[in-house]
């Protein structure tokens, strides 16, 4: 672990007050106790939050479902992973023995969570204004380049347009559960993708929201460079 933050502050935009808190932000739960899960928990909702209202303000004419796939987007995975990346956040990162030989520094979650934990520190070390400052600093580029129609056409669409060009076939979808009661039911849904074996399954309050969650879990899966 490196403990000359100077070129993390420096990337970051921010110097914490309190160093023992920033340290905290970059602990993984193999390495001690006193870990970042729960300002992992804290700096999500601070995300949510600050892109939620990122967003209501960009698109003013967009529904709540097109402002929902836009968050989506934004405070996915492989977005804030990247964000870790670019501020080198993984070298700075401190993992107990089993984690930190097996790479947890180069690990998508565990950067991801670590980026989260580090708004949550920042709002405990300033205040709200502050974090949200630092937020949609980072978040400029991907908010100024974001396009309503690529991140917001209907994920079924989507997903067999894109295995139409790469693999010449079409998803299927398939019922493996439904619960509840007639008038309160829930249904799981299952989509396959021809010669690519993998499954993937998601659930809604009816077949077709089902379905349109499973085309998104599966677009995430498959095509990570591309969203």
């Amino acid at each position: 672990m490196i403990t000359d933050y100077t070129p993390l502050y420096r990337n970051i935009g921010y110097r914490f007050n309190d160093e023992e808190l920033f340290e905290q932000a970059l602990t993984h739960r193999s390495k001690q106790k006193k870990h970042n899960e729960r300002l992992e928990f804290l700096g999500d909702s601070i995300l949510g939050f600050v892109i939620a209202e990122a967003l209501y303000q960009k698109f003013p004419h967009e529904d709540e479902g097109n402002l929902s796939l836009l968050r989506m987007y934004l405070v996915r995975g492989k977005t804030l992973t990247n964000m870790a990346k670019q501020f080198n956040l993984g070298e700075y990162m401190s993992f107990g023995v089993g984690e930190l030989k097996s790479g947890g520094h180069k690990r998508a979650r565990l950067l991801e969570d670590a980026f989260e934990a580090l708004i949550g520190a920042i709002y405990l070390d300033s205040d709200v204004l502050t974090v949200k400052e630092r937020i949609l600093c980072w978040f400029k580029d991907v908010l100024s380049e974001l396009s309503v129609e690529e991140h917001t056409k209907d994920p079924k669409s989507k997903l067999q347009e894109y295995l139409q060009a790469k693999i010449q076939t079409h998803p299927v979808y398939s019922i493996i559960a439904t619960e509840g009661l007639d008038h309160d039911q829930t249904f799981t849904v299952e989509v396959s993708l021809g010669s690519l074996a993998q499954t993937y399954r998601a659930k809604g309050k009816s077949r077709k929201e089902a379905e349109h969650e499973a085309a998104k879990v599966a677009l995430l899966a498959i095509r990570p460079q591309e969203d």
